[in-house]
C-alpha cells in the first residue's frame, strides 16, 4: 500500500511541474513510514521465528536416555537370567571350591604321572575325583562368563555385555585350554595300567593346570577379607614352597627312572622291599628335593653330565626362588610386629625424655604403667590414623556402631535428632586416665563433658579423702557446663572433684565441638538448654531472673535480626523493580536504534524540500486567498496605512 502511494506521488510529480517540491516532501514522508512499517514487520517475523533444531550431541544424548528408559526384554541363558556378583559371599565360596579342584590337579596330576604306585592305588577314586574336577571346571566357565563387572560405578547385569567382556579378555583362553578333552588319548593309553613306567598316561591331564589363575584370585580375596592377612600370607608362601618341592621331587624320580634306578649312587635305588614301597619312594624324593632347593645339608654327588646339569639347575632355582621367599617371609614377620615396634619406639622416646628432665621415679613409673595398660587394652591403636583413609560417610557409620549406644546414655541427649547424634559421635575422643588422676577439680572452667566407658571414678571432697559418690561405666558428668546456660550460679565451673580410682577409659566431648554441631540444629539446641535448665533447677543452681533477662535480650536481638532481614528483603525487591525498569527502557532504546538503523538514507534535495516545501505552499495559498478577496485586501491596506 505504501509503495502504491509512492508510485502515485511519482506519477503526479511527473505530470505537474509546479507542485513538485510539495510532492517530493510527501514522497519523503511516505518513505519514512514505509521504512518504519518494514522494520516492524521484520521484528515481528524475528519474534515468531521457529526455534533452531537441537544440537546433535544433545539430541543424541536424549535419544540414548530414551532408549535406556525403554523396557527391553532381558536376555537370558536357557530361559534363566544368570548374573554373578563377584563381591557376594556365594561367589567367594564357589571360588574356594574351584581352588580345591585346581589344587588337586596341581598336586596329583604330576604325582600320579611319576609315582605309578600312587596311580594304581585306587582307580575308581581317581576316576571320580578327575571327572568331578572337570565338572567343576565346566560350571566355573559358565559362571565366569556371567560375572558382573563395574562400569561407571554400577554393576553390569546385561548378559550380552557380560559375555562380550568375557571374550574380550584373556580369561576364556586359559579356560578353554584347561577344558580340552585330552582324556580321549586314554583310548590308546589305558590310565590305570602303569607298572614301573614314567610318565603314566595321566600326564595328558596336565592342561588342567591352566586354571591356576582362579586359585590366585581366591588367594587375593581371602587376603583382603581376612582379619589376619600376615598369617594368611605366610601360609600361602609355605604352600608355594611345598608345591615347588613336590614338583622337584617328581622330576628327581623321573630322571632316576630315565637314567636307571640304582645305576649309581645319585639316582634312587629301587632295589629292596622297603625302597620299592610308595612311601619310601616319595619321602626320599621329597627329602632330596628339600635339601637341594634350600641348599642346606649334603646330597649325593652327581656322577654323569645329566645329573650335574639337573643339580646345577636345581641349585640356581633354589637360590633365586628361596631367596625371594625368605625375604617375603621376613617382611611379613616384620609387618606383624610393626605396631609393637612403633609403640616401643614411642615409649622409649618418652622414657629418654623423662630421664633427661629428671622427672622422678614415681612419675616415670606411672607413665610406664600407663603405656603398659594402653598396649594391653587397645594395642596402642591410633583411631585417627587408622580411620583417616576412609571417607566421612564410612567413618560416621563406624563411629555410630562404636559410640552411639554410649552417647544415648546421656540424659540431655535422649530423644535427640539422629542427625545431631551422628554429628556428635564423630567428635567423641577417648582418653585414658591412670589411678589417682583427677579428671576435673572443683572450680575449674568446664570445657568438656565426660562419659565413662570403662573403669570407676570417685567424687571426693576438697580434702581428697572423703568419697561422696562413685561413678561406673555409663555414668556422665559435666554435661551442663558445656551448654553455657545463662543463669547458672556456678558460672560454668566444676562443682566437684572427680578422681580415677583405677585405670579408666572416658569419652570426651569438647564444648566447641558441641556448639559447632548444634549450630545446624537450633531446635535441638533449645531442647538441650531446656533439659539443662531442669537439671540446674533440680539442684537449685539456676538463677531464674538472670535466665529471663538473657532470654529477653536474646529475643531483642532476634527481633533486630528479623527487622534487618525484612529491610534487606525490601531493598532486594526495590532493586529487582529497578532492574526490571532498566531492562524495559533498554529494550525500548534497542528498538529505537533498530528503527534508526533501518531508515533509508535521503538525498540533500529531499531533505531541503522536506524543510522548505511547506512554508512556500503556505505563502502561495495566502497570495491566492488575497487575490480572490479584494475587499478584504483593501481593508487590510487601509489598516496598514492607518
Amino acid at each position: 500500500m505504501v509503495n502504491v502511494c509512492i508510485n502515485i506521488a511519482n506519477g503526479i510529480n511527473a505530470d505537474n511541474g509546479p507542485p513538485a517540491r510539495l510532492l517530493t516532501a510527501m514522497r519523503g514522508r511516505l518513505r519514512q513510514v514505509a521504512a518504519s512499517l518494514q522494520a516492524a514487520v521484520r521484528f515481528r517475523r524475528f519474534s515468531r521465528r521457529e526455534a533452531r533444531p537441537p544440537d546433535w550431541f544433545v539430541d543424541k544424548s536424549n535419544q540414548d536416555d530414551t532408549a535406556e528408559n525403554k523396557e527391553s526384554p532381558a536376555p537370558s541363558c536357557w530361559g534363566h537370567k544368570i548374573v554373578v556378583n563377584p563381591s557376594s559371599p556365594t561367589h567367594y565360596k564357589w571360588l574356594m571350591v574351584v581352588s580345591l579342584a585346581v589344587l588337586y590337579n596341581v598336586i596329583f596330576v604330576l604325582g600320579r604321572a611319576v609315582f605309578w604306585e600312587l596311580n594304581n592305588t585306587s582307580p575308581p577314586l581317581w576316576w571320580t575325583l578327575d571327572y568331578l574336577c572337570d565338572a567343576i571346571y565346566i560350571l566355573d566357565t559358565l559362571i565366569r562368563a556371567h560375572e558382573g563387572y563395574l562400569e561407571q560405578g554400577l554393576l553390569v547385569t546385561d548378559l550380552q555385555k557380560l559375555r562380550s567382556h568375557y571374550f574380550q579378555s584373556k580369561k576364556w583362553r586359559t579356560d578353554v585350554l584347561s577344558l580340552l578333552p585330552t582324556d580321549i588319548f586314554y583310548v590308546w593309553f589305558p590310565p590305570y595300567e602303569c607298572d614301573i613306567k614314567v610318565p603314566c598316561p595321566v600326564i595328558i591331564r596336565l592342561n588342567r593346570l591352566f586354571r591356576l589363575p582362579r586359585l590366585w584370585e581366591w588367594f587375593e580375596k581371602t587376603e583382603t577379607d581376612t582379619n589376619y592377612p600376615n598369617v594368611f600370607r605366610i601360609c600361602k608362601v609355605v604352600l608355594a614352597i611345598l608345591v615347588l618341592i613336590h614338583w622337584n621331587a617328581c622330576l628327581y624320580f623321573a630322571i632316576s627312572f630315565a637314567i636307571g634306578f640304582g645305576s649309581d649312587n645319585w639316582v634312587y635305588n629301587l632295589n629292596g622291599t622297603v625302597n620299592a614301597t610308595l612311601m619310601r619312594q616319595y619321602i626320599y624324593s621329597f627329602y632330596w628335593s628339600t635339601l637341594t632347593l634350600t641348599t642346606i645339608g649334603e646330597t649325593p654327588v652327581p656322577e654323569n653330565d645329566a645329573e650335574y646339569l639337573f643339580v646345577v639347575a636345581d641349585f640356581l632355582a633354589g637360590v633365586l626362588i628361596f631367596a625371594t621367599i625368605v625375604g617375603n617371609i621376613g617382611s611379613m614377620i616384620s609387618n606383624m610386629n610393626i605396631a609393637r615396634v612403633d609403640f616401643q619406639n614411642r615409649m622409649d622416646g618418652v622414657k629418654q625424655y623423662m630421664a633427661f628432665r629428671k622427672v622422678g621415679r614415681e612419675l616415670e613409673g606411672r607413665v610406664i604403667r600407663w603405656f603398659a595398660y594402653t598396649w594391653a587394652e587397645s594395642g596402642a591403636l591410633d583411631e585417627e590414623r587408622v580411620l583417616g583413609a576412609l571417607p566421612d560417610k564410612l567413618k560416621a557409620e563406624i563411629a555410630i556402631k562404636v559410640h552411639l549406644e554410649t552417647l544415648q546414655k546421656v540424659r540431655i541427649f535422649k530423644d535427640c535428632e539422629p542427625g545431631l547424634l551422628e554429628a556428635l559421635v564423630l567428635k567423641l575422643r577417648l582418653q585414658v586416665f591412670s589411678p589417682g588422676d583427677y579428671i576435673c577439680r572443683k572450680g575449674d572452667v568446664g570445657k568438656e563433658m565426660y562419659i565413662v566407658k570403662r573403669g570407676r571414678l570417685q567424687v571426693v571432697a576438697d580434702d581428697g579423702k572423703t568419697v561422696l559418690a562413685t561413678l561406673g561405666a555409663g555414668s556422665v558428668f559435666g554435661e551442663v557446663s558445656v551448654l553455657d546456660i545463662a543463669g547458672n550460679r556456678t558460672g560454668n565451673r566444676r562443682t566437684a572433684n572427680v578422681r580415677s580410682l583405677g585405670y579408666s577409659d572416658l569419652f570426651c566431648l569438647a564444648k566447641e565441638d558441641l556448639l559447632l554441631a548444634l549450630a545446624d540444629y537450633p531446635e535441638a539446641k533449645n531442647t538441650l538448654i531446656e533439659r539443662g535448665c531442669q537439671l540446674l533447677r533440680k539442684d537449685g543452681l539456676l538463677d531464674e531472673d538472670a535466665l529471663q533477662r538473657a532470654r529477653e535480650t536474646q529475643e531483642t536481638v532476634t527481633d533486630s535480626i528479623r527487622r534487618l532481614e525484612a529491610s534487606v528483603e525490601n531493598l532486594q525487591m526495590r532493586l529487582a523493580r529497578l532492574m526490571g525498569e532498566f531492562s524495559a527502557s533498554q529494550a525500548k532504546i534497542k528498538q529505537r536504534l533498530t528503527r534508526v538503523e533501518h531508515r533509508p538514507e535521503r538525498t540533500d534535495e529531499e531533505s531541503t524540500s522536506d524543510s522548505l516545501s511547506v512554508p512556500r505552499v503556505r505563502k502561495r495559498l495566502r497570495s491566492f486567498e488575497s487575490g480572490r478577496d479584494p475587499e478584504n485586501s483593501g481593508e487590510s491596506n487601509r489598516h496598514r496605512t492607518m
